[in-house]
């Protein structure tokens, strides 16, 4: 798939009941990103069979432990495997602080180039742009400075039937081709597929919304206004609605409730308290208000273009 998401950790504060800290691997039209690293990134990739060579950026979304604890290791990894490929890496100054600390007691000097982004929580802030992804941050509103991520396909691209590709048995690895508007010429024979034969005619661009650690504000409705799929934490149940507000996180309600307002197709929920063993109870309360949501667990991965394809782009 051209845009899939893989969920590798869903846990807030502590890895518990095999669940493990904040960390989501998205390759969008094999751009391969990671969206904060918590504790046990690498080991999660290994598992879910992704390369951590492929990787071509990270993004973290504020300096709580339970969000960049797997990160050091996993640069100290890439170093070992003698990775030569610049990565990118997109966080608040702190933590290249943090960072910093690790390379100078460690004694560790990099063979490949880190270069350095570093994000603000003020405003909306473009961060990345190529010919086919643009990545932006936006504020969060959580006890230290943190942003949410919007990833979106650049406007020129093409929304892809995967239904047609299926039937006419092209593979995958010809879909940025298709996306970019080429026709599919067979390998095999030359025969032609024309381009919109494989594509729908609609050019709005997918989008995939990231709202880590934050309390409920209205705000980010603003920016997370009709999106394709947002990621927004729900880390309680609405019954403990005080202990949420006075740790700056947002119940399951709360999250269904910006899915709901910002008219977003698909919610997935995550960032669950350790109180909670059954995560069903925060699903069942968020689809009281929004109902096509879904749990952000290990090891689900979610393709937006056949969600694309069943909204009928």
């Amino acid at each position: 798939m051209s845009i899939e998401l893989t969920i590798l950790g869903s846990s807030s504060a502590t890895p518990i009941y095999d669940r493990f800290p904040s960390c989501q691997h998205l390759n969008m039209l094999d751009r391969h990103m990671l969206i904060d690293c918590g504790e046990g990134a690498q080991m999660q990739m290994r598992r879910y069979k992704l390369k951590k060579t492929r990787l071509h950026h990270i993004y973290i979304s504020h300096v709580h432990a339970d969000h960049i604890l797997g990160l050091p290791g996993l640069l100290f990894s890439l170093n070992l495997q003698n990775r030569t490929e610049p990565l990118h890496l997109f966080a608040p100054d702190s933590l290249f602080e943090i960072i910093d600390l690790f390379f100078k007691h460690s004694d560790t000097t990099l063979r490949y180039e880190l270069i350095r982004h570093v994000t603000q929580n003020h405003e909306k802030e473009l961060l990345y742009e190529d010919s086919l992804i643009r990545v932006f941050s936006f504020p969060l509103y959580h006890r230290v400075p943190t942003t949410g991520f919007l990833f979106e396909e650049n406007h020129h691209l093409k929304k892809l039937n995967v239904e047609a590709c299926r039937r006419f048995h092209i593979p995958f690895t010809f879909y940025n081709d298709i996306k970019k508007g080429k026709d599919f010429v067979n390998p095999e024979n030359g025969s032609v597929i024309l381009n919109e034969t494989l594509t729908y005619s609609n050019n709005l661009p997918l989008r995939y919304a990231y709202c880590s650690d934050t309390r409920f504000d209205e705000r980010v409705i603003e920016e997370v206004m009709g999106v394709d799929m947002l990621y927004h934490e729900s880390t309680f149940l609405h019954d403990k609605l005080a202990r949420a507000t006075e740790t700056m996180h947002s119940t399951a309600l709360e999250a269904a409730t910006v899915a709901k307002e910002a008219k977003v197709k698909k919610l997935l929920i995550g960032h669950f308290s350790s109180r909670y063993d059954d995560l069903s109870v925060l699903l069942r309360e968020a689809r009281t208000l929004f109902n096509p949501t879904e749990l952000a667990t290990e090891g689900r991965r979610f393709s937006m273009d056949e969600f694309a394809q069943a909204e009928n782009y």
